[in-house]
């Protein structure tokens, strides 16, 4: 798969900036609901943008992904993720590295619209996220940083929604045929509703695009 160069860094420092952008992420067709909040640097791409959901949500970045969103500009939907030699020429995907964040959410009113953030196509995670607007950053933070949420994030590679669901049932009753060998699985005690915001570590996102493509 050939890749677009990773733009430049910026002069000033991406942890340091004067505005944030704020985005509320929840995690589509589970029950109860896992959520975040987030704030990232104004001057952040999409993928940047990937990179910090990841994080904050607890995935691993092992799968593809993609955003699809109207395009105020073109009055079309587009998407934005990891172009593949298998991408269907009528539906392009913009490499998300190309994309800053002010393409899209700076050029009109968002609040309140979500757009579509989806993870790894054969589970099928989908997300909602929300652009809540641009804050002023605070002097004492480091950005990116999850701001608040809730629950944890479902292990990779559990089968989607349905298949969390049934793993929740099989790891809560102790009796069940499938319960040794799932908590074996997903490597011991899984507590579903456990998250602390202040727990979040962020990765560097030039850092993970250069271990993705040039390894």
């Amino acid at each position: 798969m050939g890749v677009t160069k990773f733009p430049e860094q910026r002069n000033s420092r991406a942890d340091s900036p004067k505005l944030v952008h704020q985005f509320l992420i929840a995690l589509s067709h589970v029950d109860p609901l896992v959520w975040r909040r987030i704030q990232v640097p104004q001057s952040y791409t999409f993928w940047d943008l990937h990179v910090a959901i990841q994080d904050a949500m607890g995935w691993e970045d092992r799968h593809l992904h993609e955003f699809r969103l109207f395009d105020d500009q073109t009055s079309k939907v587009v998407s934005i993720g990891l172009p593949t030699d298998m991408m269907s020429p009528d539906r392009p995907i913009a490499p998300g590295w190309t994309v800053p964040l002010s393409r899209h959410f700076e050029s009109r009113e968002w609040l309140g619209l979500p757009i579509l953030y989806a993870y790894d196509f054969g589970d099928g995670w989908e997300h909602a996220l929300i652009h809540e607007g641009m804050q002023t950053a605070k002097r004492s933070a480091k950005y990116p940083r999850c701001v608040s949420g809730a629950r944890r994030c479902p292990p990779e590679d559990c089968g989607g929604p349905h298949g969390y669901a049934e793993l929740l049932k099989i790891i809560a009753s102790p009796k069940h045929p499938q319960h040794k060998s799932m908590i074996e699985w997903i490597g011991g005690a899984f507590d579903p509703d456990s998250f602390d915001p202040k727990r979040v570590a962020f990765d560097n996102p030039k850092e993970r695009w250069t271990k993705a493509f040039r390894q």
